[in-house]
């Protein structure tokens, strides 16, 4: 790991020499032999630079596994210090490394406050049995102070005797009198105090963002395919079933790894049921056929049909590599059908594969329309296809794909052509979990056109 690791150097000086350098108060720790003052050093493993964590706040000491190595350190160095974890409420005593004294946080300063205390590596600077706060208005007992305006103390009382109560939030680190008493007879002037304070950081509702249309789905997502601005978008990443949109994934590994023009043999699997069965009397199929009624019908037996030609675990697997190939880290597929509810993705991943699919492989999106293709691929041996794509009542549709099970709820992924301000743009809009699917399509659409085409 490249974190950066703690290394704890101490330095014993005669009294004498802190005496010459006009020191008093380490003089005074020197020669009780309780305290000396420590340089943590950091060393970056991999570029060996050097720094020296100065004495002050350190936003370094924020970090739980940092504040830990050098706590750890120090125990290992056999240091004296104070060691002041708000995050579990603690303040420990620790002399020539062994633990002497463990005490609970009842109340600390206001965050707000120029009491409050940072994560950081302090020393105390002054012991006073009492101390009157006129700010507070109360007095403060056994107060260690340390970095100017911190301070560790017990139960503040007002100046007719009364305690503050439990909510009241005035000085600083709050224990109650008997610990904070022998805290203040244990340290000595210059210990070493390391805090460590996760700041809790105000969740800001604020948002800069247009109103979005109330629709009762929880993933949804509209885009311009043609320069790819997002108009419209719930949270890219939740992953959820997909349901058919699967066989979008399906269509894509056959055309990169199954010749269109070939024939295929027909094994109808016995586990899957299509709405519309058309391969149970047939031996052959070609292929291209089985892409329409994979793409047109949303024809299961198609699907596995497709794969077996593979092998199915050798496809499934090609349609996640695929997925990992896209850039679709919230994807994952455990059949080509989409009858499992373990085929999951995001409507951001689905968004990487619509664009694919309109740039590599349009024709899919073409066939999901029922076009008929001025290709090599054209030989369509099913007449009547029902499309089960389009979007009713909306001429916009030019292509897409939609899916529905208990797991997913109604799915869909469908390209429409729509003019703004003139100019004819290619939309594509992309839902999961929805209960009336067309409803909500036409929703979006609206407030789309709403928002930017005024």
């Amino acid at each position: 790991p490249s974190r950066l690791l703690p290394k704890v150097v101490t330095t014993i000086v005669a009294a004498i020499a802190f005496m010459v350098l006009g020191t008093t108060g380490y003089g005074l720790v020197a020669q009780s032999n309780l305290a000396a003052a420590p340089t943590v050093t950091i060393v970056d493993p991999y570029t060996k630079s050097v720094t020296d964590l100065e004495y002050g706040p350190q936003v370094a000491l924020a970090s739980n596994s940092f504040f830990i190595d050098t706590r750890d350190a120090f125990i290992e160095e056999e240091m004296t210090f104070i060691e002041v974890d708000m995050t579990q409420e603690q303040v420990r005593y620790f002399r020539k490394g062994i633990l002497l004294q463990s005490a609970e946080i009842f109340k600390v300063g206001d965050g707000d406050s120029w009491w409050n205390t940072p994560s950081g590596l302090y020393k105390v600077e002054k012991k006073e049995e009492s101390v009157f706060s006129n700010i507070g208005q109360v007095n403060l007992p056994w107060q260690l102070t340390f970095q100017g305006n911190f301070m560790i103390h017990g139960w503040p009382s007002y100046p007719d005797g009364v305690l503050v109560d439990d909510d009241t939030t005035v000085g600083g680190i709050r224990l109650s009198d008997q610990s904070a008493e022998m805290l203040y007879k244990n340290a000595q002037i210059g210990t070493p105090v390391l805090v460590h304070a996760v700041e809790a950081e105000e969740v800001d509702d604020f948002v800069y963002a247009p109103q979005m249309p109330e629709v009762d789905i929880p993933h949804y997502f509209v885009a311009d395919l043609d320069n790819n601005t997002i108009l419209a978008a719930s949270d890219l990443d939740a992953e959820a079933p997909i349901a058919s949109l699967t066989k979008l994934m399906t269509a894509v590994v056959a055309a990169e790894n199954i010749d269109l023009d070939s024939r295929v043999r027909v094994t109808s699997p016995t586990f899957v049921t299509s709405l519309i069965p058309r391969l149970a009397e047939r031996s052959t199929v070609s292929m291209y056929s089985l892409m329409q009624l994979l793409l047109v019908e949303s024809s299961n037996e198609a699907a596995e049909t497709i794969a077996g030609e593979l092998g199915r675990d050798k496809f499934i697997e090609a349609m996640n590599a695929k997925a990992r190939q896209l850039g679709m880290m919230h994807t994952r597929f455990a059949d080509p059908s989409g009858l499992s509810a373990e085929n999951i993705s995001s409507v951001g991943d689905l968004y990487r594969l619509t664009q694919y699919i309109a740039k590599e492989r349009n024709f899919i999106f073409e066939i999901t329309a029922k076009k008929k293709l001025p290709s090599a691929y054209v030989g369509g041996e099913f007449a009547g296809l029902v499309n089960f794509n389009e979007v009713k009542d909306m001429d916009s549709f030019i292509g897409g794909k939609v899916g529905e099970t208990l797991a997913a709820g109604q799915t869909s992924i469908s390209l429409h052509k729509i003019k703004f301000q003139g100019e004819e743009r290619t939309l594509v809009v992309i839902i999961l979990g929805s209960d009336g699917r067309t409803e909500d399509i036409e929703a979006l659409l609206a407030q789309v056109r709403y928002r930017f085409d005024r």
